[in-house]
């Protein structure tokens, strides 16, 4: 397929920015207005955007693109029998009917997606993670500001009205004291993508070539084309971007105030055990944080607590949360909730939300007709730095050599070891070891958070994760 030139949208930067902030201002300035969004991916976690979006006053559904042309077929029915279809979003966002894009693909389409919407003028919501890899998403926050865009990223958690309550609990009130140290949990049970002994076949439906995008393309093992990709490092980012992008994103809002944009040392590990299948990211993953201030580490594993068993492992606080620590008790905060405990146990006081459902696209729709980025409850910058935690944690892993308990020893933090015990015991229960598994260590990373590069030792081994290999001609650019 001949690729649609993207060139025809940037005349010049200067036109472009000017052209595209008034035609934007023109058109959102009357209240009765709609705002005419078209959708990248239409897949489950479309779906829902969908809901919400097809409820919403002055909002239109006006174009639907996903490369499998089946699911474009689906919403179309279910949603808006009147919107456009597209198979490849560079065609759907050079249509003038669209002002706004919603970006549900696989991951590793997010960046290149939203910064080819921002530079033919349209604002975008994009989901989590923003990035596959921290280069591009400073590259989509650049593009945000040169043309001056509305981006939104889908950690829809900071439009519950519940997070204000909370850091004014924490931070104005000290309501559990000076906080001296935070744990964050992703434990969620999943299950073996397979082993192919021969590549997955491509449904004809599916225009192939645009599903990979930037990816590389290469055969696929496991059994389904569709949500697994969640866990190759070519299309996903494991379930630190998945789901762990989610709570070290409440991690900073709520303990770190988003002062800390990413941590100055990382230590991370862990592996694929277990399972023999296809998958590429870990299904155990354990990470330590140094902010320069508060202590942090964050657990994460899809095995249940033993083979017998079909729950999650036990873990310190919200099995999908963070727990921080205070010198007059603790804060247990996830999705929907929060309690606080004295150093007795007692609970102190309880937070009830609503999980932000529906009020972030609102906040992005509000956003989009006032033409005020600063409205905006996930800001791409704000998306960017919470992303970029997921994506240091991934490259620990990433960079990593055979477990040693020794190495493991070296670093001296309370939460590390307590963390290593946990991990130790979900080992043992399914008749390994840490270091008799399949367990990766990497070493102490130091990074720089203002120019967000690895320095120092061992920096020439991990800044080459920093920046994906892109598959001409989706190539997310040097220049946006």
């Amino acid at each position: 397929m001949k690729p649609i030139s993207r060139r025809h949208f940037v005349k010049t930067t200067a036109v472009l920015g000017v052209a595209a902030t008034t035609r934007h201002a023109a058109a959102y300035s009357l209240a009765n207005d709609d705002v005419r969004l078209g959708f990248v991916g239409c897949g489950g976690r479309a779906g829902e955007h969908l809901q919400v979006f097809e409820k919403m006053n002055g909002v239109k559904i006006a174009g639907l693109c996903d490369p499998d042309q089946g699911k474009v077929a689906a919403a179309k029915e279910r949603f808006s029998p009147d919107a456009k279809t597209w198979t490849d979003l560079r065609s759907m966002i050079d249509d003038k009917n669209i002002d706004g894009v919603v970006i549900a693909s696989c991951n590793h389409w997010h960046c290149l997606a939203a910064i080819w919407a921002m530079q033919a003028g349209k604002d975008v919501y994009v989901e989590k993670p923003l990035s596959h890899s921290q280069w591009e998403g400073k590259q989509t926050v650049a593009a945000a500001r040169k043309y001056n865009r509305v981006c939104q990223v889908g950690t829809q958690q900071r439009s519950d009205p519940m997070q204000a309550e909370i850091k004014k609990f924490l931070h104005e009130e000290k309501g559990i004291g000076k906080i001296l140290s935070a744990r964050v949990n992703r434990y969620g049970v999943r299950d073996s993508i397979g082993l192919r002994t021969s590549p997955l076949n491509i449904d004809p439906k599916i225009d192939y070539n645009l599903w990979l995008g930037p990816a590389q393309q290469k055969p696929i093992y496991r059994e389904k084309l569709h949500y697994d990709w969640h866990w190759d490092w070519n299309t996903g980012s494991g379930e630190m971007g998945n789901w762990g992008v989610h709570v070290l994103d409440d991690l900073r809002n709520n303990v770190f105030l988003d002062q800390v944009s990413l941590p100055h040392r990382i230590l991370g590990g862990g592996g694929r055990v277990v399972w023999k299948d296809a998958g590429e990211t870990p299904n155990v993953h354990f990470v330590y944080f140094d902010t320069g201030s508060i202590p942090v580490v964050i657990g994460l594993t899809n095995l249940p607590a033993s083979p017998t068993d079909n729950k999650s492992p036990k873990c310190p606080g919200p099995g999908s949360g963070y727990v921080a620590y205070g010198e007059g008790g603790r804060f247990e905060g996830q999705r929907g909730s929060g309690t606080a405990f004295d150093l007795d146990g007692k609970v102190i006081k309880k937070f009830k939300g609503n999980s932000g459902g529906r009020l972030h696209q609102e906040n992005f729709v509000q956003a989009v007709r006032k033409r005020d980025p600063s409205m905006l409850n996930t800001d791409v910058e704000v998306g960017h730095h919470s992303t970029g935690w997921c994506n240091l944690a991934n490259v620990a892993f990433r960079t990593g050599t055979k477990y040693s308990q020794e190495r493991a020893e070296n670093l001296k933090s309370k939460e590390w070891t307590e963390l290593l015990g946990e991990m130790n015991q979900l080992m043992t229960a399914h008749g390994l070891t840490m270091e008799s598994a399949s367990m990766l260590l990497g070493p102490m990373l130091t990074i720089d958070p203002k120019t967000e590069l690895f320095t120092g030792e061992d920096a020439e081994q991990a800044n080459p994760f920093l920046k994906r290999q892109y598959r001409a001609p989706f190539v997310v650019p040097e220049s946006v």
